[in-house]
């Protein structure tokens, strides 16, 4: 049998090598930041629970969904783990409590700390699937509501989060992204001080944009 040459064995080294240097410089390593930025819609559930005010009880709530710009900050402490922050301008919903009968809107920021796990971290794979858990915070402020003289209050938020988001790398710094949470997010309100009940949020969010590592 003819042997290979030199050359061919040496062309056919370079080639791996290559190739490998191009897969490592698509991998998760202990280390690295990673940003994503991306439009981000935020989906209640669709039923939000009731009230009792004016005088009426069992009024039932409506929270509509909103979208904005949202970024996430991970750190990598592991080739599979990292901790990740969200983080999103505000974001407006209205609200409509029996049927439209009184409406209102609130503002609100839903800072979100999770722990990832990678399950390819430290590979070559050029698509990086991650899951993560962790603790949300919603802050609500600008309340209101459609009914003269009456000052609506929401409460802020603790909750438990899940996500699950993957990246497909393009090179070694950037990638495209795409994320799914599902947040608990539940508030006390308040109209003129006196509280009426409790709305439960627990949307959906999603997300779909770009990342960098670096």
């Amino acid at each position: 049998m003819r042997k290979p040459s030199p050359a061919i064995l040496f062309g056919a080294g370079l080639a791996a090598t290559a190739l490998l240097a191009s897969s490592q410089a698509l991998a998760y390593h202990q280390g690295d930041f990673i940003t994503r930025v991306g439009v981000v819609q935020v989906d209640p559930k669709s039923d939000n629970g009731s009230i009792d005010a004016l005088g009426l009880t069992g009024l039932k709530v409506d929270v509509d969904n909103d979208t904005n710009l949202g970024f996430t900050l991970t750190y990598l402490f592991h080739d599979k783990l990292g901790v990740e922050l969200l983080a999103a301008l505000p974001f407006k919903h209205d609200i409509s409590i029996a049927d439209g009968a009184v409406t209102g809107s609130t503002k609100h920021l839903p800072p979100t700390l999770s722990l990832q796990y990678y399950p390819l971290g430290g590979t070559g794979a050029q698509v990086q699937p991650y899951a993560g858990a962790g603790l949300n915070y919603t802050h609500f402020f600008s309340e209101e509501v459609n009914v003269p003289g009456a000052d609506l209050d929401l409460d802020s938020s603790w909750g438990l989060a899940g996500q699950l988001g993957v990246d497909v790398r393009m090179n070694e710094n950037w990638g495209v992204n795409a994320a799914a949470w599902y947040v608990d997010i539940d508030t006390d309100a308040s109209l003129n001080g006196e509280v009426i009940g409790t709305v439960n949020i627990d949307p959906w969010v999603f997300m779909a944009g770009i990342s960098y590592r670096f």
